[in-house]
């Protein structure tokens, strides 16, 4: 089968002058090298594509491919990692990984937590506030945790974002959607154990691979999983894979984790983010429907690292699941 890649390149975007945060999302060169060479292992033949631009000039040539490999994250607005695939949709290109409205979804971290509050799972409390909008009344407690409504990779999370009194709240707020232009996300702080759950499969047939905690060391920015703890998790953070059949409350965590995947939609391969509230009941935070897939560094690899399942068969599964819709 002939296998096309999409995706964003850290370096070009570094080479065309854009900042390392603005950067932190996208792609590293061996990324993409790990998934051709598994595909080839699984008998594909592959084809860069790269960026919605490439796509763009590529089908405009009468380019096209049995299956695309997608793992574009976009540059530009808040529908950012839908564009590629509502571009494939209009060719009628069979693609890995979630749909538009999915990806559009999920991205918006507030409106990703009415659909799982109106699905009656747990999260923490939360408000959303808008560019120039003065922050109203909260309706619960501090501490707050503050964050970009619309970011990955831990970008504009810092010391700063975990706020202890209300009078401080609408200061951090007005910096970071200034900062980063978007709405910000205000949530109760939730000071339990952090956790990131992999799926793979789609509907019926998703199932939890594993999931592991996120430890912070002591040299870690204390008490969140920060954008500077991310960047040097080498040094400051420890992953420790998690069993169910050894703890209760990792089976609650994974149950969690998948019946949001689940709940929003997701396809072929996903991660969730699930931390525990002060008594230890775990709670939705976050979901990457298009995850991490660098097969070293990134969350899902880890996972299937630590239950010594390959990296080809990580990739194979993906595919597999996505060849079941065409």
């Amino acid at each position: 089968m002939r296998i096309g890649l999409t995706y964003d390149l850290q370096s070009e975007y570094l080479a065309q002058g854009y900042g390392e945060e603005e950067t932190a999302e996208f792609d590293r060169d061996d990324t993409i090298g790990a998934i051709e060479g598994a595909l080839a292992e699984l008998g594909h033949g592959t084809e860069r594509i790269g960026n919605a631009r490439n796509l763009v000039k590529a089908l405009a040539g009468g380019a096209t491919w049995d299956l695309v490999f997608n793992i574009a994250e976009g540059l530009h607005g808040m529908g950012r990692e839908a564009q590629v695939p509502a571009i494939l949709d209009v060719y009628g290109i069979p693609y890995t990984f979630s749909d538009p409205l999915v990806l559009s979804l999920t991205l918006h971290k507030g409106m990703t937590k009415r659909v799982i509050r109106d699905a009656g799972l747990a999260t923490a409390p939360f408000l959303v506030v808008g560019p120039g909008e003065s922050v109203p009344s909260v309706p619960f407690p501090p501490p707050y945790f503050v964050k970009p409504a619309a970011e990955g990779t831990g970008k504009g999370v810092s010391p700063e974002s975990l706020v202890q009194r209300e009078e401080d709240l609408p200061g951090v707020c007005t910096r970071l959607a200034a900062r980063f232009r978007q709405p910000v996300l205000v949530e109760g702080f939730l000071a339990g154990r952090e956790f990131t759950v992999g799926i793979v499969g789609t509907g019926s047939k998703a199932e939890v691979l594993g999931a592991i905690e996120v430890v912070l060391g002591s040299r870690a920015e204390a008490g969140i999983y920060s954008y500077g703890n991310k960047k040097h998790y080498e040094d400051r953070v420890e992953y420790r894979l998690c069993r169910a059949q050894d703890d209760p409350l990792i089976a609650r965590v994974e149950a969690l984790a998948l019946m949001a995947y689940t709940v929003l939609g997701c396809r072929d391969a996903g991660r969730v983010d699930i931390r525990c509230d002060g008594e230890g009941r775990p709670h939705f935070l976050e979901i990457n429907p298009l995850a991490g897939i660098h097969p070293v560094i990134s969350d899902l690899p880890i996972i299937c690292s630590f239950l010594k399942i390959p990296y080809v068969t990580l990739i194979g599964r993906i595919v597999a699941s996505a060849l079941e819709r065409v």
